[in-house]
């Protein structure tokens, strides 16, 4: 029988790795706009996540959370800027997806752990230790010889780094349930996203194919975005942040697979050796990290 440690490590790779693959799903429909795939993406999010509350019988729960966000103005507004911050990413990533930066998009996703120490230290005063400091700079440097050589800053990249690592300090400030987070959040903003959806439509709903394959994957953007955070949130709360520390490089190491092998991105020295400097970075953040958990472990025991 599975113990619940491996079951946890399975549900955790297997969001990482359906977000790595996530730019194929992109990519089908890239014929159109990326804030027209955002709006749809963050409707048909809310409705399956309104659904699977609904048969997973958690209604309750659901509008207790509610209830427990809309109690104090702080944590309307950190709720309303992470819709807004998550927003921002998704619009960025899938924009990336489809304009061909697939590789630039995995390299903000390796910076993003850094940033959120960076973040750490300037909102929360979280101290940093001479190790992270290190990997912050090997990361920054990394950055700044992409920079200095391709002339322009890979604002793709840092975009989705300080978004999401944004949006992940927001939610450290409002905590909640995974599920009733992406569905509050989604609730949040679709009033916005289907009114940019009807004003995109402009009335001319005699002209939609209702059956194709484009339709299929508009309203497929809800699942491709819910499942694999729902399988994240089983799996995460079975196995040790550690893990989960160590699983979530398999995401931009998969993007950055199908970016340069699937998709013909260039992928040249200059990108090696900034791509190395940073994963240099992740090495040493990854390990100081393991180190702590286990001082801290054995120090609990």
């Amino acid at each position: 029988m599975m113990t619940d440690q491996k079951l946890g490590i399975i549900y955790t790779a297997l969001a990482y790795i359906l977000w790595g693959i996530l730019p194929i799903y992109w990519k089908m429909i890239q014929h159109i706009p990326a804030f027209e795939i955002l709006a749809h993406r963050i409707v048909w999010s809310f409705l399956f996540m309104g659904i699977i509350i609904l048969i997973t019988r958690k209604g309750k729960a659901f509008i207790q959370e509610y209830r427990y966000i809309i109690q104090e103005k702080k944590r309307i507004i950190g709720i309303t800027l992470a819709s807004i911050t998550i927003s921002i990413n998704w619009v960025t990533y899938i924009w990336a997806v489809n304009t061909n930066h697939v590789v630039e998009a995995s390299l903000g996703y390796y910076i993003n752990p850094l940033v959120s120490i960076l973040l750490g230290m300037l909102v929360l005063k979280e101290t940093f230790s001479r190790a992270q400091w290190i990997a912050f700079a090997l990361a920054g440097a990394g950055v700044f010889y992409m920079t200095l050589h391709f002339g322009s800053i890979p604002w793709i990249a840092l975009l989705l780094a300080f978004s999401f690592g944004s949006y992940g300090l927001l939610k450290k400030l409002v905590p909640l349930n995974a599920m009733y987070g992406l569905t509050i959040e989604t609730f949040i903003v679709s009033p916005v996203a289907l009114l940019y959806l009807l004003n995109q439509q402009n009335g001319q709903w005699e002209q939609v194919e209702w059956i194709s394959i484009t339709t299929l994957f508009v309203l497929g953007a809800g699942m491709v975005t819910a499942i694999p955070l729902l399988l994240f949130s089983a799996g995460a709360k079975r196995i040790p942040l550690s893990m989960v520390g160590f699983l979530q490089y398999f995401a931009p190491t998969i993007m950055l697979i199908i970016g340069v092998f699937m998709y013909n991105e260039p992928f040249t020295s200059v990108h090696a050796i900034s791509f190395t400097l940073i994963w240099a970075g992740l090495v040493v953040y990854s390990v100081t990290r393991m180190k702590r958990m286990k001082h801290y472990q054995a120090k609990a025991s």
